[in-house]
């Protein structure tokens, strides 16, 4: 309420000013963003000014009450509005009013390959942020998927950075256009949750420009508000307060005009954070109370350590006043910014973006025809597996979010067919208990007294007669699994679910699995089953979402924004100076090496020809699609591959089309292929579209580190068209001169 009654102050010394040009003018919204910092900035004394800098509760950090500005107050996350929690503590205070709408995991987002999705997907919680009066939301992650057992996968959008860089701007601009900062994270290469405070990344600029930076330069260009640092180093320097990234490249390079803000305990030095471009320090000592807790907050790097530096000439006004117009900026374009936001909570038009969202992103891996069910009359419908009946939106670590509802797979599947089938569950197997989580409760039981043999065998005999048996498993948000601050130990199933799956495949008329995970898994029953669906986190109406694909009201247009591997040791990390890291002599820190360079995900696999489960950019329909009269034209900085795309099935669908650029010589080595376009295009049957795809020098450019400068070599190229990184279409060569 505190906000609410400074901006009240302010509006009302305007509503009574005879005009505007008597009012001051960071008070004048209709003046020039720069010129009301400015004229902020003129009036703040020095104390105010190193305020502003760092946090004064869990969640906020201080306005300048004297003058009207208020705080600003940042929450989580990228997948909904965190409930409020304590001043000082993580856990919730016990309002009755915020529980919010919960939306898909952001791997969910980037399976759709829809950048309209991802706009209405930061309308939408930038809607529900600022109803909540924030101004900050700490979001969206675009952390590339180096490798696949990273505990924070599901929060990010994939493997490819092409692909993030084009869904994260629509994203940060919908988020934005209601007056809600989006705070792209983590910056940069945080690329795994083990040791994650405790890693240097090691990495070569080649495969920091062309692979770790793409998205939030392009988020950055796309107008972001803010930037999170994240708890790992780089360069040797933490990268909350990382003069290479930070000044060099964020602010100097990019002309980035917003706020850095740390990641909560991410600051780990006075004099660092000073100069090497953080501006709002957050969650130092995790809980702030490091101290005498009457001034805890003064104790933060950016507080009486930073005031007695500039007292005693350590430390420069002129790096102060660049942090705090970067503040009051952010202030400017929020709660200050003159356009009235009053945004919405959720509403059903919120509950329907998220089911959307949700069934967009699914993926059909596999299928026989046994998609879209078909039950007969009377028929039995036998779903087995935990994740049919766990409730998936608690936990996982700051992602963490109090819903509305949440609807499950089996009360949506039995909705779906009330009155035409039974739908019966038997558990299968017992994976995670916990149904509480920074004291949000989902008020479920998963007790279990029966042995692992006892539910195996209970669900076998329940398959015997049954129609159609549904897995639905895969992983949940505990502890080394898709979860903050926890890496996973390989990228099997947990919990004996293989086994399970075989079992069930001895006896099932037709087995359809669901996995349900936030990154990859091996799929070592892959031949012996009917149908595979690829499902996420997807938050209130995740049950609703999964129910419209299999029973066909919606069609499955999702394609994996990752690549599915037979095994873990297939991918690219192949020794532990890799991936976690070593500890070598003389060192503070363990030392991370990127000696894979460019090579992630599809590169690597496609380069070096392993073979996959399933590749990056695959994804079935239930219609299909034919792809011809491919063709190139243009030259330079203006070429175009074109093509007629027909739906040559019975039933309206979406097929998303790729443009992949392959180098055939090259003075560096370089993938096989890379995604450098695509073009999502809902037909109906019998109905034709041509599509364009448009490219420039960029998508045939590798970063030259020496010259620190792209540079598209002359030479033979492919234009390489398909509906994944392994179903080419058509091969257009063409010459770069």
């Amino acid at each position: 309420m505190k906000k609410l009654t400074l901006f009240a102050l302010a509006t009302l010394v305007a509503a009574c000013s005879p005009k505007s040009s008597d009012l001051p003018v960071y008070l004048d919204a209709s003046k020039p963003l720069d010129e009301r910092v400015e004229d902020a900035l003129s009036r703040m004394t020095l104390e105010e000014k190193v305020a502003m800098t760092h946090a004064q509760s869990k969640f906020s950090s201080p306005g300048v009450p004297r003058l009207g500005i208020p705080e600003l107050w940042h929450t989580d996350g990228p997948h909904g509005i965190r409930p409020e929690v304590l001043w000082d503590e993580w856990d919730q205070a016990g309002w009755t009013n915020d529980s919010c709408t919960a939306f898909p995991a952001l791997v969910n987002l980037a399976a759709t390959w829809d950048r309209e999705l991802a706009r209405l997907y930061g309308d939408c919680i930038g809607q529900e942020a600022r109803y909540r009066e924030k101004d900050i939301l700490l979001g969206p992650g675009v952390n590339m998927g180096r490798t696949p057992l990273n505990g924070r996968t599901f929060e990010y959008m994939g493997e490819d950075p092409y692909l993030a860089a084009q869904l994260v701007v629509p994203y940060v601009q919908g988020v934005q256009a209601n007056g809600v900062a989006a705070c792209v994270k983590h910056f940069a290469v945080n690329n795994q949750e083990t040791r994650r405070t405790a890693t240097n990344s090691v990495v070569d600029d080649r495969t920091m420009y062309e692979i770790y930076l793409p998205a939030f330069k392009a988020a950055v260009d796309g107008g972001a508000w803010a930037i999170m640092g994240s708890y790992n180093l780089y360069n040797g320097q933490f990268n909350c307060h990382n003069k290479k990234l930070l000044c060099d490249i964020l602010k100097d390079e990019w002309g980035f005009d917003g706020v850095v803000i740390s990641d909560w305990g991410g600051c780990r030095d006075d004099d660092q954070a000073i100069v090497n471009g953080l501006d709002i320090e957050m969650g130092t000592w995790t809980n702030g109370l490091r101290g005498a807790a009457s001034d805890s907050y003064q104790n933060y790097h950016l507080a009486r350590p930073y005031l007695e530096r500039l007292r005693d000439g350590r430390a420069t006004e002129e790096v102060l006043n660049d942090k705090v117009r970067r503040i009051l900026r952010t202030v400017f374009r929020t709660s200050m910014s003159g356009e009235v936001h009053y945004g919405s909570f959720t509403s059903p038009e919120h509950f329907a973006a998220a089911r959307r969202i949700a069934s967009d992103g699914l993926v059909l891996l596999k299928n026989d025809g046994a998609l879209p069910l078909q039950v007969p009359e009377g028929g039995k419908i036998l779903l087995v597996g935990e994740n049919a009946y766990k409730m998936m939106v608690v936990g996982g670590g700051s992602s963490n979010l109090k819903t509305k509802y949440e609807v499950i797979p089996l009360d949506a599947l039995r909705e779906a067919f009330d009155g035409h089938a039974e739908v019966v569950w038997e558990r299968g197997y017992v994976g995670d208990v916990t149904t509480v989580y920074n004291k949000v409760v989902t008020g479920q039981d998963l007790s279990e007294s029966r042995s692992a043999e006892e539910l195996t065998a209970s669900a076998v005999t329940a398959a015997a007669d049954a129609d159609y048996v549904i897995f639905i498993g895969g992983l949940n948000k505990s502890k080394f699994q898709d979860n903050e601050g926890t890496d996973r130990l390989d990228i099997t199933l947990p919990y004996g679910q293989d086994a399970l799956i075989e079992a069930l495949a001895d006896v099932a008329r037709k087995l359809v699995v669901v996995n349900i995970s936030g990154s990859p898994v091996a799929m070592p029953w892959a031949s012996r089953v009917n149908a595979i669906v690829q499902a996420w986190y997807g938050g209130s109406e995740s049950g609703h979402a999964l129910s419209d694909v299999l029973t066909g009201k919606v069609n499955p247009s999702g394609k994996l924004p990752f690549t599915m591997p037979l095994a873990l040791s297939d991918g690219p990390l192949k020794s532990e100076r890799q991936y976690p890291g070593i500890k070598e002599e003389g060192e503070q820190w363990w030392q991370e090496y990127y000696d894979e360079g460019v090579f992630i995900g599809y590169r690597w696999y496609d380069t070096k020809q392993i073979p996959v489960q399933y590749p990056f950019g695959h994804g079935l329909s239930y219609t299909t699609f034919e792809i011809s009269q491919a063709a190139l034209k243009g030259s330079g900085d203006k070429r175009e591959v074109t093509a007629l795309v027909k739906n040559t099935g019975s039933v309206p669908g979406a097929e998303v089309i790729q443009l992949y650029i392959s180098d055939t010589e090259a003075s560096v080595e370089r993938p096989a292929k890379e995604l450098k376009g695509f073009v999502k295009v809902f037909l109906a049957p019998g109905e034709s579209r041509k599509i364009r795809i448009p490219f420039g020098k960029e998508a045939l450019s590798f970063f030259d580190a020496e010259k620190h400068a792209w540079v598209a070599e002359p030479g033979e190229f492919h234009a390489l068209l398909g509906t994944s990184s392994e179903d080419i279409r058509a091969d257009l060569p063409f010459s770069l001169k």
